[in-house]
């Protein structure tokens, strides 16, 4: 017979088993959330039941045989159990079992003080909520509602009795209210293999960001030179960090890097930065000292005005080539430095800033016996010392007119003192009338361009002369319109609406004389649709181009019931009734033969053809000479989530005066090879110089409580020279990632589409 009774005293919470989590930098936080509370089992009564009951219920209990008690979200099953009034203390005995807040524990032998949370359990195996952590140890000892040491015990996120992966540590410190765990002696097993060893380890219980000794990383640089890196991150704040980067380079020396990051809110408005620095006293191979500083900066000073710094710098030319992992990082050359502020109201904007650069160049392209030294040199753009902008606009006024002022004055400065320097004041102001009916658009617009220029050692290239004064004043009107028709499909199957948008854009700038106007920031736009109906072929304002042209365009979209638009077809060309004179060398396509009577046709046509299809592909095509100027074609199958390939072609001719064309394949895709392995890879190859300018090949293996990586890339560097990074990691999860180098990051980067092997999917 079993007997059931319970008893109304008011308990304290008892402490739970946390979860470990291995020491991790994590993003900022201006605030943190307090932690959620657990059910209050203050109110809750205690419930007994066993199949016999002996002793006196005012003071103790005895229970044998199929014994339970529960308070609240605490209970114990046990064969043998004492509760004693008094202390509000329950030992038991015989196949133990307790759970809490959806912890559970199962031993020998067990203590457990219901009013203080304090007590102890023997020879637990234990589960946790949380993060499905488990593990055993020899014993549990609780010491109050937050704290529990551990002795001898391990830890895992694996399932089943003989985890892959778990940690040994001879002693656990566990304080959930200060969120902060200590180990003693820990030993990280892979396959029951130790792997790793530390004689102390401090972590936080949540998984939230604690000081401490980051995994190291050991790897191979981008000349191939084997290092090895410890980082140690510092939680200075909730919104402040700071991660230490020791790394010691065998062939170079020790390199000490340091990043600082922060976010926080004054009175007036947020900010944040981030500053990255390394630096490499008496470098082995350079023979001198070596460094590299990234620091940027954001704040709100008050509603509407903000200001910051965005500011990079190395030691030297070949820092990037040297130290850089990544093809990007590699190329970086034009390293800017720029301090601004920015002010705005309802209708419009001021915006102040002062700008540099520092100019990397190639080694190669200072070697007089290199022919190709001029196509390696990088150009130092001209400083802004300063620049101020501003812009103003409304829609819709005085019956529907729109109108927009964007004025700007800046100093331009070099430090070859032969280049031309001097200011510049341009203002752009334009008004336009939309007429916007179902069907069809109308939209005549007018622009002025005022300029004014004070300059330092200018000659005029016509008469060999100083023109350190000159101005320009240019009127630009255009006229948009196009029609929109729509019909039906069922191109895809299914209901779909197909449109027809035929568009006419005209263009009239009369032609001036530019020839005495240095160029200092202004360059030819790219040709793409979007450039195709923009009144000026230039960007930036050294130059206006004369124009009376015409561009015709025609776009046809698919769109599904849903909104979604399933393929878009595009065809357009501009049709000049007067050959540009302003640069006429400088063209849309540089190739094209003076007095042309069209520009180049534009032909694109991008969609998803299906749920796994997805293409993009342009062609622009040289009427003038009937061949192709360029063209590219991309195409991605993505079936199934960690399943895709993506293939493009890229092709582009010689362009007269210009560098060499380029003709280039690309070849990327993540795919399983097995129930548990997937391959990436990828390859950049130039069909012209017969060479990989890119390439990458890696393994996953994905397991259920851990995955691991391995893989090499190869690419050319900006000293035209080859990088070859090899990776490895071993990803625990609920713990940390061990190994070299970075091959998420690499393959997140590399493959379009590349889906991360999540193995907390479904876990909190």
């Amino acid at each position: 017979m079993s007997w059931i009774t319970a008893l109304p005293f008011p308990p304290r919470r008892a402490a739970a088993f946390s979860a470990l989590v291995a020491v991790a930098a994590g993003p900022l936080y201006a605030q943190t959330a307090p932690a959620g509370s657990r059910v209050d089992d203050q109110d809750q009564p205690t419930t007994m039941s066993a199949e016999e009951f002996t002793g006196r219920p005012d003071r103790e209990l005895n229970m044998f045989r199929k014994v339970e008690v529960t308070r609240g979200a605490t209970g114990i099953t046990a064969d043998t159990a004492c509760y004693r009034q008094v202390e509000d203390e329950v030992t038991a005995q015989g196949h133990i079992t307790m759970w809490r807040f959806g912890d559970r524990y199962k031993g020998d032998a067990l203590q457990l003080n219901l009013e203080t949370g304090k007590g102890w359990v023997l020879n637990p195996a234990y589960h946790l909520q949380m993060n499905n952590g488990q593990g055993k140890a020899r014993r549990i000892d609780f010491l109050g509602e937050n704290q529990a040491l551990v002795l001898d015990g391990t830890y895992s996120t694996c399932e089943g009795p003989d985890p892959d992966w778990y940690l040994k540590s001879s002693t656990l410190n566990l304080d959930s209210g200060r969120d902060v765990g200590t180990a003693g002696k820990t030993i990280i097993y892979f396959k029951d293999v130790p792997i790793l060893g530390t004689p102390a380890l401090s972590f936080s219980l949540s998984g939230a960001r604690r000081s401490g000794w980051l995994p190291p990383s050991i790897g191979t640089g981008s000349k191939g030179a084997a290092e090895i890196m410890v980082p140690y991150y510092v939680n200075i704040a909730p919104n402040r960090d700071l991660t230490l980067y020791p790394r010691y380079i065998f062939n170079r020396g020790l390199q000490m890097g340091a990043t600082g990051r922060y976010l926080g809110e004054t009175s007036r408005g947020p900010y944040s930065g981030e500053t990255h620095l390394e630096v490499l006293p008496n470098d082995r191979v350079a023979k001198r000292d070596r460094w590299w500083v990234d620091t940027l900066h954001s704040q709100v000073l008050a509603p509407g005005w903000s200001f910051g710094w965005n500011a990079h710098a190395a030691s030297d030319n070949e820092y990037p080539s040297d130290f850089s992992r990544t093809v990007a990082a590699s190329a970086e050359r034009q390293l800017l430095r720029e301090l601004r502020t920015d002010y705005s109201g309802h209708y419009w904007s001021l915006n102040a800033r002062v700008q540099s650069y520092q100019v990397l160049q190639d080694p190669a392209s200072q070697d007089p016996n290199n022919p190709n030294a001029a196509l390696l040199t990088v150009a130092r753009p001209y400083d802004r010392l300063p620049q101020i902008n501003f812009h103003a606009g409304r829609y819709d006024v005085l019956g529907g007119f729109d109108w927009a002022v964007d004025a700007e004055l800046v100093r331009f400065s070099h430090p070859n003192e032969t280049f031309v320097q001097g200011n510049r004041a341009n203002l752009v102001g334009q008004v336009s009338y939309p007429v916007v009916r179902p069907g069809w658009f109308v939209t005549p617009k007018a622009i002025l361009h005022a300029t004014q220029y004070d300059l330092d050692n200018n000659i005029d290239p016509a008469t060999n002369l100083q023109r350190n004064k000159i101005s320009r004043v240019l009127p630009t009107v255009s006229l948009d319109s196009g029609l929109i028709f729509e019909r039906a499909s069922s191109l895809f199957g299914g209901n779909s609406t197909q449109t027809l948008e035929p568009r006419l854009f005209y263009v009239r700038t009369p032609y001036k004389d530019q020839g005495a106007i240095p160029n200092f920031d202004t360059a030819v736009a790219g040709f793409n649709y979007a450039q195709l109906f923009t009144e000026n072929r230039f960007v930036g304002a050294d130059r206006v181009s004369d124009a009376n042209q015409l561009t015709a365009a025609v776009v046809s979209r698919f769109i599904e019931s849903n909104g979604a638009e399933r393929l878009r077809l595009v065809v357009g060309s501009r049709y000049y009734f007067s050959d540009p004179q302003v640069d006429p060398r400088v063209r849309l396509n540089p190739s094209e033969a003076p007095e042309v009577t069209r520009s180049d046709a534009l032909l694109a046509a991008s969609g998803r053809i299906s749920e796994t299809w997805a293409f993009d592909s342009g062609v622009q095509y040289d009427a003038q000479s009937r061949s192709l100027y360029s063209m590219n074609y991309g195409v991605q199958w993505n079936p199934a989530p960690m399943k895709v390939l993506n293939l493009e072609y890229r092709y582009q001719r010689d362009a007269l005066g210009f560098a060499s064309g380029f003709r280039n394949a690309d070849v990327s895709g993540q795919w399983p090879l097995s129930r548990r392995w997937y391959g990436v890879a990828r390859a950049s190859y130039s069909v012209r110089d017969r060479k990989l300018l890119e390439g990458l090949v890696g393994l996953e293996y994905k397991a259920d409580c851990w995955i691991f990586r391995l893989g090499a890339q190869r690419f050319v560097t900006a000293l035209q020279t080859t990088s070859t990074p090899i990776f490895f990691q071993l990803e625990l999860n609920g713990l940390s990632r061990l190994g070299f180098g970075n091959p998420l990051e690499t393959f997140n980067k590399s493959i379009p589409g590349y889906t991360r092997l999540n193995t907390n999917v479904g876990r909190p």
